[in-house]
């Protein structure tokens, strides 16, 4: 508590010092109280406004009893200890009192009475009044005439402070074109009409059986005071299920959902009605991205103490839920105010107005993150797609992944060890990690060996067939590729994906040089973005260690890790001149890019990567090529990184990528994406994930 002393005497007293005799009337106080008194005449001579500045020092502190204990013996009389500790603990505490200051304004000493002002903050704003307290001389020192308007000037003995709160509206989050990604939807509400159970046991048996929750929860609900005959006791929330969807088809899940909902409203006394809560439409197809709201725990009223948070609120647990909190929950309007006996409003000590969430608006576009998820659904992986020239995120999906509107359904056990105990691991962000990039990594090896000049892109590296090694000095170690070309150049390299010469490029580059060139692409460092994601490394250790490690560097193996969004924004460089434009996912109208790493290439480097990234596309020999359209020029690279355990294993798995992008700035729906499916090996490698983005290149090229 902060407290300000301006005394102005009316009259000068002397010291009065406290005797050792009790009051008289004392008598009649409990024992405990005797105590106390016993404390307060050891601790010396004080003043009125002396002591009131102490007895409101002990109301932030919550010593109900110390102040009781200042009391006079005529109004402890008029109330007891309990009910005096009662009625201070159940208005300051319910009106969140806090930071509480008080200022002496006079001393009146004849009167024996303390003016002062006292301001306080609430859960609905600041309250400040001015007030008089008044004392009574004993023969042991001065002691306070308490009554109820020492809390609140205006407060009658037998008033009440009520606190009426007005929930704020949590705000919309929305795609780019307006989509609703989280917000309010009308769902199916499962309830009891109390009166109408016939069989109350098998009712609620039956009940609870269909929806996976206990018989005794049923009954806890229909135990509440507020519950009656008549009335509509909410037990459970359930999907909507619309009659146009069955009636033009459904899928297994829906069906099965809809034939629940008809067994329950065969039990007498149930009923379902509509009700709106916070969903998520697109479900699984964005729900790593958009994330859920759960209730708030002990834990998250811990950590958010004094932010408006309640036993009762809601708080973004993941995804753009938890991201973008603050916005999206608002202020809820909160009224404090005194009525008396009969319930009639007398005063309004504080209102804050209900301030409803902000709408977010993000540069997803939904649709697209709707055909992505639909081609990886049964993979394990991830994609990303950014607007090339403006740095927009138009997706990021994981997959498998998992239903959001599950967290406010209510989540059984069974399903949450099902997701839990599920080996593809559905609750696990992809995006946001770092995976082995394979050959994707090779238009970044390219461009550092240009600027360098460690590499001559017409130099002939010359055939060497499909398998190589520096020197005797690898031991058993070598180097393969797939395809041999002639003449041995780096746009032929990139066209037929060469690992022997991104391998030969890295050690012309340097592990020294190799590091720092990376360093400045932002390996090690955090991605600029809303979202936290996983930094790139290009080693295990602080360096790349070895000339075979170097050399594997090269063509995205090694040691290299890189995060999908950090490459796809690396490729930016390729068609904007050698800049490197910074990714962002917050929808703005200005649709200006703004460079993470201006220069990072020169314009020359960027066309001549270009060149060999259109070719890997449109030749027919190109590792791209099933995604080649006649119409629109695309550009890109595929990649296949092998995950082993060591050099010698031949049981690891495969990673598949592809990169592809719009390669012209005139194309109406420019776009560049990014993709990882694991376990590819004997299924296509990165041929599989080649034909998967040419379904989604279709459906967004074509809109």
């Amino acid at each position: 508590m902060n407290s300000r002393k301006r005394s102005k005497r009316k009259k000068k007293s002397g010291k009065l010092w406290i005797g050792a005799a009790a009051l008289l009337g004392v008598a009649v106080i409990a024992a405990a109280a005797f105590g106390i008194r016993h404390w307060m005449r050891e601790r010396g001579w004080k003043q009125p406004d002396e002591l009131l500045q102490e007895y409101m020092a002990y109301i932030p502190e919550r010593e109900y009893g110390r102040m009781y204990a200042m009391l006079d013996a005529q109004t402890a009389l008029e109330i007891g200890e309990e009910e005096f500790i009662n009625r201070n603990s159940a208005i300051y505490e319910g009106i969140g009192m806090h930071n509480m200051a008080v200022e002496i304004i006079e001393y009146e000493e004849e009167e024996m009475s303390v003016t002062y002002q006292t301001s306080f903050g609430t859960t609905a704003g600041q309250v400040s009044f001015e007030n008089k307290a008044f004392f009574r001389k004993g023969e042991d020192g001065y002691w306070l005439v308490w009554d109820d308007s020492l809390i609140y000037p205006s407060l009658g003995r037998t008033d009440k402070v009520k606190v009426a709160v007005t929930g704020a509206e949590r705000g919309q989050i929305l795609d780019r074109e307006g989509r609703l990604l989280a917000g309010k939807v009308t769902a199916s509400s499962v309830g009891i009409v109390p009166g109408k159970l016939e069989d109350r046991e098998q009712a609620l048996g039956e009940m609870a059986q269909l929806l996976g929750v206990s018989k005794e929860s049923i009954e806890k609900k229909l135990s509440a005071k507020w519950v009656k005959d008549d009335y509509f006791v909410p037990v459970k929330t359930l999907p909507k299920i619309g009659e146009l969807e069955l009636m033009y088809g459904a899928d297994e899940e829906t069906m099965q959902e809809a034939k629940r909902q008809e067994q329950l409203l065969a039990i007498p006394g149930v009923m379902i009605s509509d009700t709106e809560v916070r969903g998520y439409p697109y479900a699984e197809a964005a729900a790593h991205l958009v994330g859920y709201v759960q209730k708030v725990t002990a834990e998250d009223l811990e950590k958010h103490a004094g932010e408006g948070y309640t036993a009762d609120s809601m708080i973004g647990r993941t995804g753009m839920e938890s991201l973008f909190e603050k916005e999206l929950r608002g202020q809820a309007g909160r009224r404090i105010y005194i009525v008396d006996a009969d319930g009639v409003e007398k005063e309004e000590m504080a209102n804050q107005p209900v301030q409803n969430g902000q709408d977010v608006k993000l540069t997803i576009d939904a649709r697209l993150q709707n055909l992505l998820y639909g081609q990886l659904r049964e993979d394990k992986g991830c994609s990303v797609a950014i607007e090339p020239y403006t740095g927009e995120t138009l997706a990021l999906v994981s997959a498998p992944s998992y239903d959001d509107n599950d967290f406010i359904f209510g989540m059984s056990e069974e399903k949450w060890a099902s997701l839990n105990g599920d080996e593809r691991q559905p609750m696990y962000n992809r995006f946001r990690q770092t995976w082995c990039p394979g050959s994707t990594f090779k238009p970044v090896t390219a461009a550092i060996g240009l600027e360098t000049g460690a590499v001559d892109p017409a130099q002939d590296y010359g055939n060497v067939g499909t398998s190589w090694q520096k020197d005797t000095s690898w031991g058993s170690y070598y180097i393969t590729t797939l395809h041999t070309y002639e003449p041995v150049v780096l746009e032929n390299a990139l066209l037929y994906s060469d690992n022997i010469y991104f391998a030969k490029a890295a050690l012309k580059i340097g592990a020294q040089e190799l590091e720092q060139a990376l360093t400045e692409l932002g390996f090690g460092q955090e991605l600029p973005f809303e979202i936290n994601m996983a930094k790139s490394q290009y080693s295990n250790g602080e360096h790349i260690e070895t000339e075979i490690q170097l050399a594997d560097s090269g063509y995205g193996q090694g040691e290299i890790l890189v995060n999908p969004l950090h490459l796809a924004a690396i490729y930016t460089a390729f068609c904007n001149e050698g800049n490197i434009v910074k990714p962002y996912l917050r929808y703005r109208e200005e649709k200006e890019a703004e460079y993470w790493m201006p220069e990072a290439f020169s314009d020359r480097t960027a066309e001549t990567v270009l060149e060999g990234l259109k070719k890997a596309v449109n030749d027919p020999n190109g590792t791209g090529y099933g995604a080649h359209r006649e119409d629109i020029l695309l550009a890109g690279k595929t990649g296949t990184a092998e995950i082993k355990t060591s050099k010698e294993d031949t049981a690891g798995t495969e990673l598949g990528w592809f990169a592809v992008f719009t390669a012209e700035k005139s194309v109406e729906r420019p776009v560049l994406i990014l993709t990882m499916a694991e376990d590819v090996k004997d299924r296509g490698g990165s041929g599989y994930v080649v034909g998967k983005m040419k379904m989604v290149l279709t459906g967004w090229l074509d809109e």
